[in-house]
């Protein structure tokens, strides 16, 4: 009862909070998946029960099933020569609580820099970065959560501009039954400093998931919804995302997914020509782990995410 108790605080706080952030958005590149493994699940996946310390990224409660120690760095590549960078490492506190420390660094290499009349006078560079921390705590056997704090900046040219947010999260683990819930609330906050004159709101997200997995099949299958606080001009199946693996053995994965908005908001001539898909792969050598995803973020390239962790 204590526990339905502080969910329904929570998340009574998320939905006044989300309904203040009602406004034109920025840092979209905190959308931008980290993990690989989430990635080939379409990319918004928050209740797959791994050992991977960059699924703190989307979901921090899922920091209770990563081994202690455990550091992971990550590559995505983006748009052109944009390059998103990660780090992720997962510390135990404790029999229930877990300290995990994230950074992620979007950039945009060199850009040129014109006058009014079009002139090009030089070059300037451009990147966005996130700075995180999480504590993830059980809260019982099968229920944990995590708050996570971010430092968030972005730097063009001679313009920057900074923004503190916030993640809340909840995640219930039925190991016996392989069952997974979890509901998170991503990016509460705002800016503190403004790129332009008018201040931007951080791109709220309001989730729900849960994975199942199968005694008699090596298969697990997930179903997300997001975005759950904006429903204008927005159709009701774009709220959701699908995803399935296969184990093939204890030590591998394969996985794919589906993501109904992307598939939408990327159609060109009326034809979404594969946004919405995607793939992946990983391997579990001992300590040593590395995943591989496939997927199509923005119109103007696919994007290849790369993991790879280490249990020291």
């Amino acid at each position: 009862m204590r526990i339905r108790y502080y969910i329904s605080i929570i998340f009574a706080l998320i939905a006044c909070v989300a309904h203040a952030q009602d406004g034109e958005s920025g840092y979209k590149f905190l959308d931008v998946p980290a993990s690989a493994h989430s990635a080939a699940l379409g990319g918004g996946n928050i209740s797959i029960a791994e050992d991977d310390a960059t699924l703190m990224f989307t979901n921090a409660a899922l920091l209770s099933n990563v081994a202690d120690n455990t550091i992971s760095f990550g590559y995505t590549s983006y748009i052109a020569s944009s390059q998103l960078m990660s780090a992720a490492f997962s510390k135990a506190l404790g029999e229930r609580g877990t300290l995990g420390i994230g950074a992620q660094v979007l950039n945009y290499g060199s850009m040129d820099e014109t006058d009014d009349m079009g002139n090009v006078i030089g070059d300037f560079k451009a990147n966005d970065i996130n700075i995180q921390a999480s504590y993830g705590y059980l809260l019982s056997d099968r229920w944990s959560g995590a708050i996570t704090m971010k430092a968030i900046m972005s730097n063009y040219g001679e313009f920057s501009s900074t923004a503190i947010g916030a993640d809340i999260a909840l995640n219930y683990y039925d190991e016996e039954r392989g069952f997974s819930l979890s509901a998170v609330g991503r990016n509460l906050g705002g800016q503190i400093d403004a790129l332009y004159e008018t201040k931007q709101n951080l791109p709220f997200d309001l989730a729900f998931g849960l994975s199942k997995d199968f005694a008699n099949a090596p298969i697990r299958l997930s179903l997300t919804t997001d975005d759950l606080t904006h429903w204008d001009d927005v159709k009701f199946i774009q709220h959701f995302i699908i995803g399935a693996d296969i184990f093939p053995s204890k030590n591998t994965w394969i996985a794919a997914g589906y993501n109904f908005r992307r598939a939408e908001e990327m159609k060109v001539a009326n034809k979404s020509h594969g946004a919405g898909l995607s793939i992946g792969a990983g391997l579990n050598v001992k300590k040593f782990k590395i995943g591989v995803a496939y997927g199509k973020y923005h119109v103007a390239a696919s994007s290849l995410i790369i993991n790879a962790s280490i249990s020291l």
